[in-house]
């Protein structure tokens, strides 16, 4: 079946980078010049995918208003002649991309904020995007998207589909981790294999495998059911990866190993590394930026000379 939607959850009040995100969701923190959300959304219409669904909360009128066509704005830059911006501004979303919007009342968990999105995909399979998550544009490999060779195997096969990187192997406490019985290490980025387990943050001592899910995710249909078979899990909340493990025992789930790296813009560290690697790479500013930082590496102050801090 082809895959026609996605799901991007953005109802979490986005803590690990407060007070940046006390009035500001999250999503819309800017990398260069253009929020975390677009570039997810982008992401899945580069997938082939037109229909979008956010699983929101009453305080990201900011994403809906974002997504939203504004007359005033455009009309302004048309009587200023800001034509490269008004273009910019009416090309935030293709006109064949439909984005839908629908509340998750209560933060009880990822899986319960995909299952408030089950009447606007129905019974039929989708996509998953975290939004915090930023993947490489830059990748080694230009001829695969990530996201799109995921769809590709999905609709070829049928099989599941989860995105996963690998990390150092005493941080694997701080990812959901999958397990094979295939020997991970030898995997080639791009490439696909059977995933026997998933486990939530294990300790390093206990982890199954160096491969963590990096938030991208292509699921068959049969898995809707099983979020209501879901256990209340770690924090009293229901976790997708307790839902992912249910329809394991019904059917196979596929690794997608990430062509490239990401970033997760959910924390300061990294949002800040993903800042950098997209300014150093911008068309207008990169090569101007990269020389500051390069100045700033040597030491050299304002004024072009050498500091003797």
């Amino acid at each position: 079946m082809k895959i026609k939607k996605a799901i991007i959850p953005v109802a979490g009040l986005g803590t690990r980078m407060l007070p940046a995100t006390k009035a500001i969701p999250k999503e819309m923190l800017p990398v260069v010049d253009k929020p975390l959300i677009q570039y997810v959304v982008n992401e899945a219409v580069s997938a082939g995918i037109r229909n979008i669904i956010l699983v929101t909360h009453s305080s990201k009128n900011a994403i809906e208003n974002h997504f939203d066509k504004s007359f005033e704005l455009e009309a302004t830059l048309e009587k200023r002649v800001k034509r490269q911006l008004l273009q910019e501004i009416q090309s935030i979303i293709p006109s064949d991309v439909t984005i839908m919007h629908v509340r998750q009342g209560e933060a009880r968990g990822l899986a319960d904020a995909i299952l408030c999105a089950r009447d606007l995909v129905d019974d039929g399979p989708f996509a998953i995007l975290l939004p915090d998550v930023l993947i490489d544009e830059f990748r080694a490999d230009p001829r695969k998207d990530n996201l799109a060779e995921m769809v590709k195997n999905f609709e070829s096969t049928g099989i599941s589909q989860i995105m996963v990187e690998q990390v150092p192997h005493e941080q694997t406490g701080s990812y959901g981790i999958v397990a094979s019985d295939q020997n991970l290490d030898g995997t080639i980025p791009g490439s696909t294999f059977d995933i026997t387990d998933m486990v939530e943050k294990p300790r390093p001592e206990n982890s199954p495998s160096d491969m963590a899910v990096v938030g991208r995710y292509v699921l068959s249909g049969n898995i809707w059911p099983l979020f209501r078979e879901t256990p209340v899990g770690a924090g009293g909340e229901l976790q997708l990866t307790d839902t992912l493990r249910l329809l394991l025992r019904q059917e196979k789930i596929a690794g997608y190993r990430l062509c490239g790296r990401s970033w997760d813009c959910g924390n300061k560290l990294g949002y800040l590394e993903a800042n950098i690697e997209y300014a150093i790479r911008h068309p207008n500013i990169g090569s101007e930026f990269k020389r500051y930082l390069l100045d700033k590496i040597a030491g050299k102050d304002d004024a072009g000379t050498i500091s003797e801090n």
